[in-house]
């Protein structure tokens, strides 16, 4: 337990704002409640009762296990891979995703504190979120939901529409299923969409949506009204301006009809209180809080941004971690006399032996036999000085030596060379690479800084624990299984995981 502590205390002590700035990818979503109050434009704060597997709080906001374990077993992270479950690397990669996992909530509570989550460009992305995924719902439980196919029907369409001969398998049984729930769906959404518009009064300009224009058409320009309510060019100039629609007016109509649509079903799913759903609750929370995060670490970035100086300074200090050093791909003989080995070079230039096979049969060094001597790529300081002073003097396919190392009489051939790089900011990558450390060591500062200052932070060692214990235990017991039936098997897991 206190290894484990440590080793905790040791992860979240430093916040890991690298997986924030260095990758480009998004943050992760982060469940929070209390949506529609988000989108109305109320600041949130996370009410939930305290989970059991509640292993953080960061401010008002809680970090629970099952949250992690999600982020580790949905898809692949950026520089992280999944360590098989039971296994210590597990809960290393866990404590990292939970540094993460810190050092985002508090760039959120940062943001909320400095009221960015009122900015105007932000608000009406959430109200476009909030919009389409109410319309998403409104679909999904008024049309999809309302599908129904018996199994009678399928039976029929088995045997009005397949060929004769053909086995009725499970595969074939979900496939015709899937036919059919294809048609109604399409039956559905035309009867939908004349549901909409009774008693709606719609409006296209389709002057205004020539493609001829797009480049000096303003975002203001009406381009349709639904009930009186405009809609502007801005509103969907991103849909209509697509390549598969901007070059089509039968395309771009369809799709300005189908935005029409959307918005007609989102007045729908409101009207059945739908902002309630918890699935609509869960989704505008997690894109508005990360949102919110990408927000205010532009901004913070843009603030960041070093100069020509502070670059040359950050390059000077940070110069052996920048640069790429020279590397030699080197074989080696090792033998226990000079010799021995003055012997072996002689018979190598005279075309009696090559430098494997001498290697193979007479070096001294562990695994030559296997490796033919074979080093790989080394940088210069990496080894016996001797041998960097040899190496790195030979051409490539030369043959050195001689030299003696603690470890015996060395012959050295050279196999390849990559000449150093980034030595100086005036190749672009290696000004590229400095920008990117120092705007790092700068962000993860000021997550430093929030979390001492500004947003307290609690670790429930404890409960990780418990809890990585408990998975070890389900894992180990789920290996047991694999001597039962398969029915056993997933009888037995399904239990566990209960």
């Amino acid at each position: 337990m206190k290894k484990f502590t440590h080793h905790l205390e040791r992860l979240v002590s430093f916040c890991l704002c690298v997986l924030l700035v260095a990758c480009s990818g998004e943050p992760q979503a982060l469940p929070m409640t209390g949506a529609a109050a988000a989108v109305s434009g109320s600041p949130q704060h996370d009410t939930r009762e305290a989970p059991e597997d509640l292993i953080a709080r960061v401010g008002d906001q809680m970090i629970t296990y099952s949250e992690i374990n999600t982020m580790m077993n949905s898809s692949a992270i950026v520089g992280l891979s999944m360590p098989e479950l039971g296994t210590p690397e597990r809960d290393t990669v866990r404590l990292t995703l939970l540094d993460k996992h810190i050092s985002a909530n508090l760039l959120y509570l940062d943001a909320r504190k400095q009221g960015l989550d009122q900015d105007p460009a932000y608000r009406q992305e959430l109200v476009i979120f909030s919009d389409s995924i109410l319309a998403a719902l409104y679909r999904q439980r008024f049309v999809v939901e309302s599908i129904d196919v018996t199994d009678a029907e399928i039976q029929d369409y088995f045997s009005s529409s397949i060929a004769p001969g053909t086995e009725f398998t499970e595969e074939v049984d979900a496939g015709i299923e899937a036919t059919i729930r294809k048609d109604r769906f399409k039956e559905k959404m035309i009867s939908l969409h004349q549901e909409l518009r009774e008693g709606v009064e719609v409006s296209v300009d389709e002057e205004e949506l020539n493609p001829d224009y797009d480049e000096v058409r303003v975002d203001s320009t009406e381009v349709a009204r639904v009930d009186g309510t405009v809609v502007i060019w801005g509103e969907v100039k991103g849909l209509l301006a697509t390549p598969v629609n901007a070059g089509s007016m039968e395309n771009r109509l369809k799709a300005l009809h189908g935005f029409i649509d959307n918005r007609l079903m989102t007045r729908k799913a409101k009207a059945v209180g739908l902002q309630q759903d918890p699935a609509y609750q869960i989704r505008i929370s997690e894109f508005s809080k990360t949102r919110l995060i990408n927000l205010h670490r532009n901004r913070l970035l843009k603030e960041m941004e070093p100069t020509d100086g502070e670059l040359a300074t950050y390059f000077e200090v940070h110069r052996q971690q920048i640069m790429v050093p020279e590397v030699r791909d080197v074989q080696m003989v090792v033998v226990s006399t000079q010799e021995e080995a003055e012997g072996i070079k002689r018979r190598i230039k005279a075309g009696q032996l090559t430098l494997s096979k001498a290697a193979a049969e007479y070096s001294t060094a562990p695994g030559a036999a296997k490796t033919l001597g074979k080093i790989g790529w080394v940088s210069k300081g990496s080894g016996f000085p001797e041998l960097d002073t040899v190496s790195f003097s030979l051409a490539p396919d030369e043959i050195g030596g001689p030299v003696e190392s603690p470890a015996g009489w060395h012959l050295v051939k050279v196999l390849d060379m990559r000449d150093a790089a980034h030595e100086s900011l005036e190749d672009e990558q290696a000004r590229q690479e400095t920008r990117r450390l120092l705007i790092r060591d700068r962000l993860n500062q000021y997550v430093i800084d929030l979390r001492n200052n500004d947003f307290p932070v609690e670790l429930y060692e404890d409960t990780i624990a418990r809890y990585s214990q408990q998975e070890i235990d389900w894992y180990q017991e789920a290996k047991k299984t694999r001597a039962l039936s398969p029915e056993q098997v997933k009888e037995k897991i399904e239990k566990l995981r209960k």
